[in-house]
């Protein structure tokens, strides 16, 4: 069994969010879109697939790496070929990020379930069936009715409740939102969620990464008189000293690193320096599944918690196999949005979400993608 082939079929379908200046998504107008979807082929009709974004699995890449290292080899040796990918990362000038690593392991993940006729985290080894998932917001605005002021947060956190989840993360505003970033509305728009949802429920904050540490310290202070469970990304992640210090003035967890780079490794660093109380890991920003792993097996042995970044089939395939974590993170949510409209390119969604705020693991074979083959082929670029 080896590997043939890896192609990339890149393909339209509609959207109705929208990026800001700043790379922030918002509600929009439904509008055309483009989306990539990563095939790994092997010599018996075996199949992997993994979607990406256009500019993550651009041919570039494909050529120049992806294929020089997989053609030929067995597509089971995944640690292996992700070892190999991450060796030309240095040689590629940078352009070989992490996501592309993802991209091309979750494919190999895929394939492997597919072929043997199982889900992923069943072959990885399941610790549950099921995930509590919180919801976790988009960054505030300034549509009217939106996310534009702590009113509308409390709303929304209301209708969040009644819809099931079982925690709010939520995301506050962010330039190029004229007043942003600005800790005191951040408190206010914190302070609106409280009061609505009722003390003890879970609330988490995932602030603007470019505060000070004065003013993070000051931020914090507030949310641990709120309650909140935990703090998350208020200053560059590339200052560990930074969250060592500010972890050691608060009692509240920090949570940390989201995106810094350097995988498993800077995680280590972060444990061993006492810069989080929680550490974080999620497959686009390390490189896949297999270095997630490593990242919630680390945590596991220094007793903390991993809780994982982001939402989509690999993410939730890791909830699935690790006890140290609690949450599926299930977004990015907004009032004008209904998150649970199946896109084009999907059969079903992956993260469907029951009424008790539980999302069921999909049953069917690989990572866990209902995949309209039909649709993707109908509207290829």
């Amino acid at each position: 069994m080896k590997i043939i082939d890896i192609n990339v079929r890149t393909f339209t379908h509609m959207s109705n969010q929208n990026k800001d200046s700043d790379g922030h998504s918002h509600p929009c107008k439904p509008r055309q879109v483009r989306q990539s979807l990563l095939t790994i082929q092997c010599d018996d009709g075996s199949e992997g697939h993994c979607f990406a974004p256009v500019e993550v699995v651009r041919p570039y890449l494909i050529n120049n790496f992806v294929r020089i290292v997989l053609i030929g080899e067995h597509p089971y040796d995944r640690e292996k070929l992700w070892q190999g990918l991450a060796h030309w990362q240095r040689g590629s000038t940078a352009q070989l990020t992490d996501r592309t690593l993802a991209a091309v392991e979750m494919a190999l993940w895929d394939l492997a379930g597919r072929k043997l006729g199982v889900p992923v985290y069943k072959l990885i080894g399941a610790y549950r069936d099921k995930v509590p998932a919180y919801g976790s917001t988009m960054c505030g605005d300034e549509i009217p009715g939106g996310l534009a002021t702590p009113e509308d947060y409390g709303r929304y956190a209301e209708w969040l409740v009644k819809r099931g989840y079982k925690a709010i993360k939520l995301h506050t505003w962010m330039k190029p939102v004229s007043f942003a970033p600005d800790p005191k509305m951040d408190v206010k728009a914190c302070a609106a969620v409280r009061e609505a949802v009722g003390e003890g429920f879970p609330l988490m904050l995932d602030a603007y990464h470019g505060y000070s540490r004065s003013e993070a310290l000051w931020l914090g202070l507030e949310l641990q008189k709120l309650g909140y469970a935990w703090y998350e990304e208020p200053m560059n992640e590339a200052s560990i000293s930074s969250y060592a210090w500010l972890a050691s003035n608060l009692t509240m967890p920090v949570i940390g690193p989201e995106t810094a780079d350097g995988k498993f490794h800077t995680r280590a660093e972060w444990i061993k320096a006492g810069a989080c109380d929680i550490t974080r890991t999620g497959v686009l920003d390390v490189g896949g599944i297999g270095p997630s792993l490593k990242i919630i097996h680390l945590a596991e042995a220094f007793g903390m918690n991993c809780e994982v970044h982001g939402g989509g089939a690999g993410n939730l395939t890791l909830c699935a196999v690790q006890k140290n974590g609690m949450y599926y993170e299930r977004g990015l949510l907004h009032p004008f949005i209904d998150y649970d409209e199946v896109p084009e390119y999907l059969h079903s969604r992956t993260d469907t979400m029951d009424a008790d705020g539980n999302v069921r693991l999909p049953q069917i074979p690989g990572l866990g993608d209902d995949i309209n083959f039909d649709y993707i082929n109908a509207n290829l670029v």
